[in-house]
């Protein structure tokens, strides 16, 4: 592991669908055999339908927004999958594959998005922070949360996920320096999409992302972020750097965000059509579904069990979310810290005459 200067992707899945050699890190997915890569296929194949759906509710009303991951989904599920239990994730707004890895209710995934919580899950449930939107601030948890595993003697590894964009934020630099400088055991899983919102990587990044991880004493690698072998072998060397207690390691995972950057966004504003259609090609369910296929693996039966299990869920979602019942007004007031305080119950006793202002026609 080292800078990448040449700008070269690690790649073990070409976006035709065939199997590319890699001394390196081949031997790191050798035990992914063939029902195991139908279950990425799987994954992915779900994945995309949580979110096609689930802008599809937000277009309908139903959800006040949502942050598609329409594209990445080779990153988060080659990711997601190489995670142990006790492993703590620290994602964005936009990790939801990693959420349905780490076995989140399909509910719980709109809650935020509906607006009836500030929070979708308990984070102990799944071992998985909240949906971050402060962009960058992630890190610094995620490596706060790794020293104290190392603190506390155990291998756990704590990941944190965001794009591109947030790389110029303080948050993640001071977050590396950190890291580096206590060896914690941390992975920065960084989904190079290509967009910061509008600006493009290469506004903000004039050489490959990975090559700024080494300036802070943390080694790095490049992958093609749509190739969810190569994902899955990076991930897993940071993983076993992490608890082999050699400290911190930067992932950038080259992808391309197909959709808006949430729905309030249209990105036809600012994306040449053309650079898209370029990537169209490298679509990460394309790519296994022709290695699947050139091994006689893509059957009708298979196809037939995916698209079940996709419709399902989809199904269960938009059930779900139709379903949730309205939080109680005072609500908004739990949680806010870990024990309440005379200025906040001032505050919530202050809305509730607010409220009641409103009873009985007044």
């Amino acid at each position: 592991m080292s800078s990448v200067d040449d700008g070269g992707l690690v790649q073990l899945l070409s976006p035709t669908g065939e199997r590319v050699k890699n001394a390196d890190y081949d031997s790191w997915v050798e035990d992914v055999d063939d029902a195991q890569l139908k279950s990425l296929y799987e994954d992915m194949v779900v994945v995309r339908r949580i979110d096609t759906e689930a802008t599809a509710l937000q277009r309908q009303g139903e959800l006040g927004l949502w942050p598609p991951l329409l594209g990445q989904e080779a990153a988060q599920i080659g990711s997601g999958r190489t995670l142990r239990e006790d492993d703590f994730v620290f994602g964005s707004y936009r990790e939801n594959g990693v959420a349905y890895c780490r076995g989140v209710d399909y509910t719980d995934i709109m809650r935020v998005w509906r607006g009836n919580a500030h929070a979708g899950w308990n984070p102990y449930d799944i071992n998985m922070a909240p949906s971050q939107v402060i962009i960058g601030a992630q890190t610094l948890h995620a490596t706060g949360y790794a020293l104290g595993c190392q603190q506390d003697g155990v291998d756990t590894v704590a990941i944190s996920y965001f794009g591109d964009g947030a790389t110029s934020q303080g948050d993640v630099n001071e977050a590396m320096i950190f890291a580096a400088s206590y060896q914690a055991p941390v992975v920065f899983f960084c989904q190079n999409n290509q967009w910061a919102i509008s600006e493009p990587v290469g506004l903000q990044a004039r050489t490959p992302i990975a090559g700024r991880a080494p300036g802070f004493g943390i080694p790095s690698m490049r992958v093609d972020g749509n190739d969810v072998l190569a994902v899955m072998a990076a991930t897993r060397i940071a993983l076993d750097r992490a608890r082999s207690g050699n400290g911190p390691t930067f992932i950038e995972a080259v992808t391309y965000r197909m959709g808006p950057h949430t729905t309030s966004d249209d990105p036809s504003r600012y994306v040449d059509v053309l650079e898209r259609e370029d990537w169209q090609v490298k679509d990460p369910i394309v790519r296994v579904e022709a290695y699947l296929k050139s091994k006689d693996l893509l059957t009708e039966e298979f196809q037939a069990g995916v698209k079940a299990k996709a419709d399902d869920v989809a199904k269960k979602i938009r059930a779900g979310t139709l379903n949730m019942e309205e939080p109680d007004a005072l609500s908004v007031f739990d949680n806010v810290y870990s024990t309440s305080s005379s200025w906040l119950d001032r505050q919530k006793n202050q809305y509730s005459h607010y409220l009641q202002s409103f009873e009985g026609g007044h």
